[in-house]
């Protein structure tokens, strides 16, 4: 399990490549109703976080055997950054659909891209199967100890920022950003409520939190798709440390990315806006004291007009 300590290294780790991300109030959800826009972020994503972490921490071994990831997008850019500092090659299996934007900003930074199968799951077997073949460094999106204490590094900050916090809202799929924020708040203040939010179609690690069994279907919240790797770490951190997990609708989703950006001017992915889908929904009453974390930006073009002419 993880400790303070793993948290606190991590920041310490990472510090050196990444400022700080915004910290912005949403007036309009409340007084003291705050949005953590990681669409800040360097990736303009929370993904580098723990892919920094990951691969700053097994440097050597990164150099010596290179690096393969599985993602849907946000993780491989992250990853492809990250190997690029620690001089290490770097392959990246992702998904047929995955949004251009995402691919081709992990191309850019050096990786090799393979396209493979129509959903992340089909892409995280062949990295698995590429692995074992090639002898390679496996960072997972979400089921490593490093990758959870980097993305556990926004609790930190958001606690150093505003001590008085009492709410954080966290866009969850296979709970490696749930664990890490939940875990380090957790630690140091066991009174803080974190609550998972994932779209009704990306159900993963809400049927593993309350035992259910909903299926998967297509979602704008791409970001959020795909299973949970048999055994995974976050599972277990995320039911100690977690409050409880909503489901939102997908026109909810929609409809919050619409209304970030008139009332904030950001452009964010369907991933993004759960945790403000949750609020305007109601299903999450808006209270002071609440950050919502904005996991990223990375959204296609055609994709957002889409959304925005609807």
């Amino acid at each position: 399990m993880l400790t303070l300590l793993d948290f606190l290294t991590a920041q310490s780790r990472i510090k050196p490549y990444l400022h700080p991300t915004l910290l912005e109030p949403s007036v309009t959800l409340g007084a003291g109703v705050y949005f953590k826009l990681e669409n800040t972020n360097l990736t303009h994503a929370f993904k580098i976080r723990g892919a920094l972490n990951a691969i700053l921490a097994q440097a050597d071994i990164a150099r010596e055997r290179g690096i393969i990831a599985a993602s849907a997008g946000n993780h491989a850019v992250g990853v492809a950054y990250a190997a690029q500092l620690a001089d290490a090659t770097a392959t990246l299996v992702m998904p047929r659909q995955t949004p251009q934007r995402k691919v081709e900003g992990a191309r850019r930074l050096g990786a090799t891209i393979v396209l493979y199968g129509d959903i992340y799951d089909e892409a995280e077997i062949h990295a698995r199967e590429l692995e074992q073949r090639e002898g390679t460094l496996f960072v997972s999106p979400y089921n490593d100890p490093y990758v959870i204490a980097g993305q556990g590094t926004i609790s930190l900050e958001l606690l150093e920022t505003i001590p008085s916090i009492s709410r954080i809202l966290v866009p969850t799929s296979g709970g490696g950003l749930l664990a890490g924020v939940a875990t380090a708040a957790k630690l140091i203040n066991p009174a803080i409520e974190v609550i998972g939010v994932q779209s009704v179609a990306t159900p993963a690690m809400y049927n593993a939190f309350y035992g259910t069994d909903h299926s998967q279907l297509d979602t704008i919240a791409d970001g959020l798709a795909g299973k949970i790797e048999e055994g995974s770490i976050t599972v277990p951190l995320c039911r100690q440390y977690t409050d409880r997990i909503v489901l939102v609708e997908e026109q909810a989703i929609h409809e919050s990315i619409r209304w970030v950006f008139r009332q904030h001017g950001w452009a964010i992915e369907g991933a993004a806006a759960v945790g403000v889908a949750a609020l305007l929904t109601g299903q999450i009453e808006p209270q002071a004291g609440t950050v919502v974390i904005i996991s990223g930006g990375n959204i296609d073009v055609e994709k957002f007009l889409h959304v925005m002419a609807e």
